[in-house]
């Protein structure tokens, strides 16, 4: 009893998050990569971040803006592991959802909880009557631990917190349950607790404007780790812009000192994370709040490497959403859309002439976009090659309203149509998207009669926050009974915003010139190429819409695209014809369907170049055009 009761009035040493975990920290390898004693010097960078949630230090509120995979969540759950431990108080842990707060509890902090004794012997465990330990409640002495989704309202509410983890805050939505930002219900709960508490906001950013943690980030003082270089000891934060390798040979790579211009080798980064700081480069308009961001560029070594970050970019290149997912999950940085709209003048001086009607060879194959609207359909006929780079083929208008039959029969025979191939073989369209937002019913009776391998009708939604730009189908017919007809028209939902701001981004890409031409260069993924006929009233049309940020009655803003002149239907076609290239797989498809489709193209090339030799049948040319794309190359 005496050795009991001197044990407890002994104070507890006074550590550090960081030197707490270095002690008591055991890694599973249910968890981590890695498992084992947790070591801060494998991640130097997080041992600041760590120690100013720590209550021995002034700060109450820690924004980390990172790259995807540094060590941030571990951090976090070193935070909740201290608090259990040494500083025991009401924590509220907030996931996106309250799905992912169920799998953060089975695979993060069960884990931290049976594999460090100092934690296990605190917390009850789950199979006792009473103890308190449930997927999304830990009870220990002095405290409790509250996981829950930022989707719920009651959750965040639901209790006082003293220490609060947000987990990837850019993932949440704009309002729990209408009931306002998680973030600020989250942090409601935690002010009476005053100087004592202590909130950890992390997360990989996503879009400039709409970044909850970049607005959180740009608030603080911004720290950056500064790292010296190995041949002059200058110190510098790691800039993407200075990693260097020859185009294709990602094996060369190497960072740049912008002091001494030496070359730094990766097998430098372990010494220059030893010796790195966290420097401050902005005042915070908080002097409570104190801001940390890093990339992948510090991953230590055996994570991601420099020559894996070449790697990625250069694959992402010519792939909108690919570019996206780099700039946030390995930069950690804000990804921009484009969407300022191009200077109409521009496009319409750099046209260029092609023989009218003919797809040029690196067209591979078509689709369409149809805008219906009262008086007329607007069809634009788009060709498409690798890397998306495009060709306008066509524009067709036909007059009349969808009331008409004579106007869906001018539609069929756009569908029949044949486009001649610079190779001699003819090309129709492979999918036509349709837009159904007028005279829906008549959409989708034309769409059913006309059948799913080629017509696709769609319905346009705003916003960038979808997991896919194209989603479906879905069936929009049914029996007098309210059953699905499976054979049925199919409706496709396509996040109209992404595809603008894709199309805005290729418009702007730098041409090789002529020269360059001339020497083999070939023009960069996603080139837009606009022929000689496309009129002044086209181009304008082409650029019609601006992205703006704007605030909602609740004070939020989100990013909206808005109409620079009243037409817009050359922009509405692109991205229905876009839609519809995303639909026949073109985003997805292996290198050897592209090879087949060149090689379905090469035909005629190649028998007009062979002469027939002696014992062969060459049976006779004629000018019946072939469709060289099919049905079986939509998956």
């Amino acid at each position: 009893m005496l050795l009991a009761w001197q044990d407890g009035v002994r104070p507890d040493p006074r550590l550090t998050v960081s030197q707490w975990a270095d002690q008591h920290r055991m890694l599973s390898s249910r968890a981590s990569a890695e498992p084992g004693r947790y070591r801060t010097n494998r991640t130097p960078y997080m041992r600041d971040i760590m120690d100013a949630l720590s209550p021995t230090s002034p700060v109450q509120r820690v924004v980390f803006m990172k790259a995807a995979q540094v060590g941030a969540t571990e951090a976090g759950c070193c935070f909740i592991g201290f608090v259990i431990h040494h500083a025991p108080g009401p924590m509220l842990c907030v996931q996106p959802t309250v799905e992912m707060a169920k799998r953060a509890s089975r695979q993060r902090i069960d884990p931290l909880i049976d594999e460090s004794p100092a934690i296990r012997e605190r917390v009850k465990p789950a199979r006792a009557r009473d103890a308190g330990n449930t997927m999304l409640s830990k009870d220990f002495p002095g405290g409790t631990l509250v996981l829950t989704g930022a989707n719920s309202a009651v959750g965040l509410r639901s209790m006082p917190a003293r220490y609060l983890f947000l987990d990837e805050v850019d993932a949440y939505p704009a309002s729990a349950d209408e009931e306002g930002d998680p973030v600020g219900l989250a942090e409601a709960r935690s002010l009476t607790f005053a100087h004592r508490r202590k909130a950890f906001l992390a997360s990989t950013p996503t879009i400039r404007g709409l970044s909850r943690i970049e607005r959180e980030y740009e608030a603080s003082d911004q720290r950056r780790f500064f790292v010296p270089c190995p041949h002059c000891g200058a110190m510098q934060w790691l800039k993407f812009e200075r990693l260097k390798w020859d185009r294709g040979q990602p094996g060369s790579v190497r960072y740049v000192c912008e002091s001494c211009d030496h070359d730094i080798a990766e097998h430098h980064k372990g010494g220059m994370l030893a010796a790195g700081e966290w420097r401050a480069t902005a005042i915070a308009s908080d002097p409570g709040t104190v801001g940390f961001h890093i990339s992948a560029l510090y991953s230590p070594p055996g994570w991601q490497s420099w020559r894996d970050i070449a790697r990625l970019w250069e694959a992402a290149q010519g792939n909108d959403d690919a570019l996206r997912v780099f700039k946030n999950t390995v930069l950690g940085e804000t990804w921009v859309e484009s969407g300022e709209a191009p200077d109409w003048q521009r496009l319409y001086d750099r046209r260029k002439t092609w023989t009218n009607g003919i797809v040029p060879a690196g067209g591979l194959f078509l689709t369409a976009g149809a805008d219906v609207q009262k008086d007329r359909v607007e069809i634009d006929v788009w060709a498409w090659g690798r890397g998306l780079e495009s060709w306008l083929i066509d524009h067709i208008v036909i007059d009349g309203g969808p009331e008409k039959a004579e106007t869906w029969e001018a539609l069929e025979q756009v569908l029949a149509k044949i486009w001649p191939h610079a190779s001699g073989i003819g090309l129709k369209i492979a999918r036509l998207a349709i837009d159904s937002g007028y005279e829906t019913s008549a959409v989708y009776s034309w769409g059913r009669k006309m059948g799913v391998g080629q017509v696709s009708p769609i319905k346009g939604v705003e916003g960038f926050n979808r997991s896919s730009p194209v989603s479906g189908p879905t069936y929009v017919d049914a029996t007098e009974g309210g059953k699905k007809i499976r054979r049925g028209a199919r409706l496709w939902t396509v996040a109209v915003s992404t595809f603008k701001a894709e199309t805005y981004r290729f418009l702007r890409l730098e041409r090789p010139t002529d020269e360059e031409l001339a020497e083999g260069v070939r023009y960069p993924a996603g080139t837009v190429h606009l022929p000689s006929w496309a009129d002044s009233e086209w181009c304008k049309q082409f650029v019609a819409e601006q992205l703006v940020t704007v605030k909602n009655r609740r004070g939020f803003t989100k990013l909206e695209w808005q109409k620079l002149r009243e037409r817009n239907e050359a922009l509405d076609c692109r991205v229905y014809a876009r839609a519809a290239a995303w639909i026949a797989g073109a985003d997805r498809w292996p290198e050897a369907k592209w090879r087949d489709l060149e090689a379905q193209l090469a035909i005629s090339e190649l028998a007009q170049a062979e002469e027939p030799q002696a014992g062969q049948i060459r049976r006779p040319q004629t000018r019946r055009s072939r469709r060289v794309f099919h049905s079986s190359y939509m998956g």
